[in-house]
């Protein structure tokens, strides 16, 4: 059982407080830029809050005087994740531009649960019954949300799941990132790839006018972004990361919220049960997760004795 002086103390307040506050404004990023998407193209899009981030990110840097060190831009491996963040965004956005905020949010989440899938059956890692149980009603989860029907898969819900088959091979990938490459460095390449494959996919899309309005979402969506990641990283690092993680799952209630609020979207029965599944499903593992950390722990700790 947690207490509530470790879950409230200083340092897991913040860190919670930081999550909670990103889920926030990836969300808000996630509202703005399918308003957006109303009358930009996803390589207008990608271009654009592409262009305002990349300007943050800039001025981030000189502040942190890690502009002598852009040369690691050219990494093998931070080239390799920013490819692999590319395709999992343009799949991502196309999915959230054709349907509810809130699925494909909740589709976005089942990434802790193909993570654990990956590292049991590539990396060699023990995965007892219990998460894999937990992990086969994540995605029990995901076909409720999903909802396929006799005329075949919803063709933008599959492209949801693309998506985080993609995020997971990116969250992969960044393991394998050096350790003496800032974070800051990872998330500029990050950044100007998507850039980049946005103002390739406008050359062949062909550019159309954008409105003062949708250009400000952008920017702000941008800001909203860099922000985000800002947050989590700081709640990494100043919350402990069994107490922090769960929180995640608050981006749930606010997308839930936001397409509520501005497009009207209630999920149905069937779809709420998704929900409720991948939620629970994603919480166990984490619960889990933290009971095998805390046993390797305790027999490290018999052992040195």
């Amino acid at each position: 059982m947690i207490s509530p002086a470790l879950l409230f103390g200083h340092g897991n307040r913040r860190g919670i407080t930081s999550m909670v506050i990103g889920m926030v404004l990836f969300v808000g990023n996630d509202v703005l830029i399918k308003l957006a998407s109303e009358t930009a193209s996803l390589g207008q899009i990608m271009l654009v809050r592409g262009a305002f981030a990349n300007a943050a990110i800039l001025l981030l840097l000189w502040g942190n005087g890690l502009l002598p060190q852009l040369p690691l831009l050219f990494n093998r491996v931070v080239l390799a994740r920013g490819i692999l963040d590319l395709l999992a965004s343009g799949f991502y956005l196309l999915a959230l531009f054709n349907m509810p905020i809130a699925n494909s949010s909740a589709i976005g989440m089942t990434s802790p649960l193909l993570m654990t899938a990956v590292a049991a059956l590539f990396l060699k890692e023990t995965v007892g019954w219990r998460r894999w149980t937990a992990i086969v009603c994540g995605f029990g989860g995901v076909l409720l949300i999903v909802q396929p029907r006799a005329e075949g898969f919803n063709s933008w819900s599959l492209l949801a799941v693309i998506s985080v088959v993609f995020i997971v091979a990116r969250d992969l990938t960044t393991r394998r990132v050096g350790i003496g490459i800032p974070s800051l460095i990872v998330t500029a390449g990050t950044s100007i790839l998507v850039m980049l494959g946005g103002g390739a996919l406008t050359l062949s899309q062909g550019w159309q006018p954008m409105s003062l309005h949708a250009t400000l979402l952008l920017a702000v969506a941008a800001f909203f972004l860099i922000g985000g990641y800002q947050l989590i990283i700081d709640a990494m690092r100043h919350g402990e990361l069994s107490l922090v993680g769960p929180f995640r799952y608050t981006a749930l209630v606010f997308s839930l919220l936001g397409g509520y609020l501005v497009w009207g979207d209630i999920p149905n029965l069937l779809a709420w049960a998704g929900i409720a599944t991948v939620v629970g499903s994603g919480l166990y593992v984490l619960h889990r997760e933290r009971l095998r950390q805390r046993n390797l722990l305790a027999l490290s700790t018999k052992t040195a004795i």
